[in-house]
């Protein structure tokens, strides 16, 4: 079963390095180049014009790689697998339409607020809806209507509620990872780590499965979760694309991810984190996008409170970058920040089981 993982994880690797140049290719024939704000820091104006909507490539080397893994093994989809694709795919859309239209309809704006809105609105409530049905033979369905971090704990918040909370977390994940996406591979790096931890979650959960509780040394600690081992797929798959869109990303860039890239991981880490029951975890483990959300709405919030600014420029990565930090300084000392949130995060996971053992 195993092998699901270490097949989706290496072919979602090759079909990004292999890929990703073509798409390159294609997009710089079509003229698909970035939009470069003219108030952002100078060093930035010489990335106009480099490809863009790179996302496609990781969304389409996640999906093959995750339906290359089952039919070389044999093994079926599954719902929560299927699920978190979903969402993936339709925050990507959304993405792909709001860069389309920056970049052919030269509407630097892309979509407006109220139709972006809107479209993630759908596929988020669509997610929420579907990912509590569909209960396996145990009574379990992909998400769960109680609260969680290591695993769920006792608050039912009922099935309108989850819906709000759902798309709470989808909108703030895919909102992060835009937000962190302004340097080259920040975003990507950053979220190569943080589908490593699920991947390993994943695996983690599938071990110590309910399902499995006879031959389990401690059937207390295990944990309720429906398809932890397709999720580990579809987490190593997203680890393997991203790491593979990373050679073509990282400084200086030859393509960006957009909106189409950045919608979509945020949508695929809020659909683990929910499937997986760790929602609350999600704010340590991807932690560097939380910290960088803050930053701008302090940023924002100040300004608007007492007329200043905390930062010299938001988000965070920016700030930095005006106070004489080169941008790869930058990109390398937040990956090590979101790398200490992982191992954080991975710890305070195993302890919660550890203690129920």
């Amino acid at each position: 079963m195993m092998k699901q993982i270490l097949f989706s994880g290496v072919i979602g690797l090759f079909l990004t390095l292999v890929g990703t140049p073509l798409l390159i290719k294609l997009l710089a024939s079509k003229g698909y180049g970035q939009y470069i704000r003219d108030d952002g820091p100078r060093e930035h104006h010489a990335k106009r014009g480099t490809p863009t909507m790179g996302g496609i490539a990781f969304i389409l080397a996640t999906i093959i790689a995750y339906f290359m893994s089952k039919v070389i093994t044999g093994a079926p989809p599954t719902f929560s697998g299927l699920l978190v694709l979903g969402l993936m795919t339709g925050m990507g859309l959304v993405g792909f339409l709001d860069d389309y239209i920056k970049i052919v309809k030269r509407r630097s704006l892309g979509l407006r607020a109220k139709a972006k809105m809107a479209g993630q609105l759908i596929v988020g409530i669509s997610f929420a809806v579907l990912a509590l049905q569909f209960a396996d033979n145990r009574g379990n369905t992909p998400a769960s209507t109680k609260l969680s971090f290591i695993t769920d704990f006792g608050w039912h918040i009922g099935p309108v509620l989850f819906v709000v909370w759902a798309l709470f977390m989808i909108l703030a994940m895919s909102n992060g990872v835009n937000l962190t996406d302004g340097l080259d591979g920040l975003a990507t790096g950053a979220s190569v780590m943080v589908f490593g931890a699920y991947t390993f979650i994943g695996v983690w959960q599938f071990q110590e499965s309910c399902a499995n509780a006879a031959t389990l040394t401690n059937p207390a600690a295990c944990f309720e979760v429906r398809d932890p081992l397709d999720l580990a797929v579809v987490a190593s798959a997203l680890m393997g694309a991203c790491f593979g869109f990373l050679w073509w990303n990282t400084s200086p860039a030859k393509i960006f991810m957009g909106d189409t890239g950045s919608l979509a991981l945020g949508g695929a880490l809020a659909g683990l984190a929910i499937c997986s029951r760790t929602e609350l975890l999600l704010a340590l483990l991807g932690g560097l996008f939380v910290l960088i959300t803050m930053s701008v709405v302090i940023q924002v919030g100040s300004f608007r409170l007492t007329g200043k600014r905390v930062f010299r420029m938001a988000p965070l990565q920016h700030h930095f970058e005006l106070k004489g930090w080169s941008e790869v300084l930058v990109v390398v000392r937040f990956w090590i920040i979101q790398g200490m949130c992982v191992i954080v995060g991975l710890g305070l996971f195993y302890a919660g089981w550890a203690a129920d053992k």
